[in-house]
């Protein structure tokens, strides 16, 4: 499975986070979100992660010209729409070379079939909680609810995910699930990740033999 680590805002903390290798590592460019970068990390520090490293920039709802610039200062190799962007936006951004993690909020009552739309313009979907917030709510949802997603699109699992629940991870199974998003519950501050807690739960992961 492929692991996300998502907030990162520290140059020190990317660095070590980094050397875990992660698949990729999530900037949030939200202006509200407590993980926002901000002017925090310098480009070149974003461009200079391994290339095996995907980057991936957050986003809610932004006009499509800034993401663009964004994206492109950055280097970013994805970027996730966390807002109520259409596929059609999806679609735009595509066309602009970027590959697309399309998010979307999950509760029990959620209709998975408007996720046909979207699915030829997203190289992943992320199942997120409903919550409060566009994303960043720290609770896992019912991961029961996605036994009613039957697309071929694969789909990164988020909300609430760490060392808490990694046996139950590690048990759940989908067709499409392609790997697990981790923020909150790794961090020591917001936007400050634990290494140690990061290191060992990549390992649990990676020795599974689901994985």
């Amino acid at each position: 499975m492929q692991v996300k680590i998502c907030g990162m805002r520290e140059a020190a903390n990317l660095r070590d986070i980094a050397d875990l290798n992660p698949d990729f590592l999530g900037f949030i460019f939200y202006s509200k979100s407590a993980r926002y970068m901000g002017d925090s990390l310098r480009p070149e520090e974003l461009r200079s992660l391994p290339a095996a490293v995907r980057k991936v920039g957050v986003f809610v709802d932004a006009p499509l010209s800034e993401l663009l610039i964004t994206a492109t200062r950055y280097g970013l190799d994805y970027v996730q729409l966390h807002g109520h962007e259409e596929p059609a936006y999806c679609h735009a951004a595509k066309q602009n070379y970027l590959h697309i993690i399309k998010a979307f909020s999950i509760d029990e009552s959620f209709d998975f079939s408007i996720l046909a739309e979207y699915a030829p313009f997203c190289d992943y979907f992320l199942f997120d909680t409903k919550g409060a917030h566009p994303g960043g709510n720290g609770v896992a949802f019912d991961w029961r609810v996605l036994a009613n997603y039957h697309g071929a699109t694969p789909f990164l699992l988020s909300g609430g995910l760490g060392p808490g629940n990694a046996a139950a991870l590690l048990d759940f199974q989908h067709p499409q699930l392609a790997g697990y998003d981790f923020n909150s519950k790794l961090e020591s501050a917001p936007g400050r990740k634990d290494t140690v807690a990061t290191c060992n739960l990549l390992a649990r992961l990676h020795e599974s033999p689901t994985t």
